[in-house]
């Protein structure tokens, strides 16, 4: 089994502070996805209490958000704060609870500003909760796959599906006149996701494979 690596070789400095974004999707049912989002802040050991053993926690803090398929709006925010600094820090948790209601597609980042900036939030849950819209966007196609594997059907079978969000404009290589978005409009086969075709190569099978 291959082993991926996130980071390569720490440089021969001193390292003072980690902080980490994971986030993940889950298809509860075919019409709802859950994404589940952690931000941690962490100091390497020894640095703040000299002699600790063990790495210390500033931040922890988890966002659960229900997601409506394929509108992407959001039904259900939960905020959890584990470790934070200080005693008031959970008084804005319920705040969050404004997500609910919200398309969580175009326009998101500013509304999530415009609510939660500043003193009107906590910037790590904020900071995390940008990071996680994106992958409520690349979760589309996988919500389609999961729920054909979960009938045991084939994905041609289940039809075009309902109309999810569209990457045209969402960044360079899917500008609306580009090529991907050109072909796509015309009904042409774009290229295999490169991950996928070098995965399929080491597997010893063809592109062919993801086509069928």
């Amino acid at each position: 089994m291959s082993k991926l690596e996130m980071f390569p070789a720490d440089p021969e400095y001193i390292r003072i502070h980690t902080r980490r974004y994971e986030v993940r999707a889950f298809h509860k049912s075919d019409d709802c996805l859950m994404l589940r989002g952690v931000v941690v802040d962490e100091k390497p050991v020894g640095l703040y209490i000299e002699h600790d053993p063990d790495p210390l926690w500033m931040h922890h803090m988890i966002l659960d958000l229900e997601i409506h398929f394929p509108s992407l709006v959001i039904q259900k925010a939960n905020v959890k704060f584990n470790e934070h600094p200080h005693t008031g820090c959970i008084g804005i948790v319920d705040h969050y609870k404004k997500l609910e209601g919200m398309s969580i597609t175009r326009g998101f980042t500013g509304k999530v500003k415009e609510l939660f900036a500043g003193p009107r939030g906590c910037t790590h849950t904020t900071a995390l909760l940008q990071a996680m819209a994106p992958v409520a966007v690349q979760s589309m196609w996988s919500m389609r796959v999961a729920s054909a594997r979960a009938r045991g059907i084939s994905l041609e079978s289940m039809g075009d599906g309902p109309q999810t969000a569209s990457p045209v404009n969402t960044c360079h290589m899917w500008e609306e006149s580009g090529d991907l978005a050109t072909a796509v409009r015309e009904g042409r086969e774009i290229e295999i996701p490169l991950s996928i075709s070098k995965r399929l190569r080491s597997l010893g099978l063809t592109d062919d494979v993801w086509r069928e």
